[in-house]
């Protein structure tokens, strides 16, 4: 049982990470920007975040259960805090320019997550690979946005 607890806690902090979503909601704003024709519907976002981060707290557990708390965990903290960053620069300061840059800074510490738990847990990085999948797909779509809208639109 006590071995499960933990797994809790790595539930706990991506909910908390998936909570700015919430609190910098999309609203009226994001409606009236100009979007690719391949822009996912808004209604795919809620699903495919949420196995998201089951996925992210399963591979963080895993990493956690087999090293402990060292570098992989202190670089899956950093991206948990990345990952919240960027709802609130894109949709809290309406500002595409600064999340395409913190997203990038997202991008690779993911990719350091993923280079840190390969030798600790093959099946924690695995659970990294569609995260880093998605946030790349998000990354070209937060870019194509900006040139359409430009760094501050109204």
């Amino acid at each position: 049982m006590s071995e499960w607890l933990p797994l809790g806690g790595f539930f706990l902090a991506c909910f908390a990470t998936a909570a700015s979503g919430a609190i910098f909601s999309p609203g009226e704003w994001y409606e009236r920007l100009k979007k690719p024709w391949w822009n996912p519907p808004n209604w795919l976002f809620g699903p495919a975040w949420g196995v998201l981060f089951i996925m992210i707290a399963v591979a963080g557990w895993l990493v956690w259960r087999q090293a402990g708390f060292g570098l992989a965990m202190w670089l899956y903290g950093l991206q948990l805090v990345l990952n919240f960053a960027w709802s609130a620069l894109f949709f809290g300061l309406k500002r595409p320019d600064l999340a395409l840059y913190e997203l990038i800074a997202l991008w690779f510490a993911i990719l350091a997550c993923i280079f840190a738990f390969a030798p600790i847990s093959p099946w924690g990085m695995a659970l990294m690979i569609p995260y880093i999948a998605w946030v790349s797909f998000a990354g070209w779509l937060n870019y194509t946005m900006l040139r359409l809208n430009g760094p501050r639109p109204a």
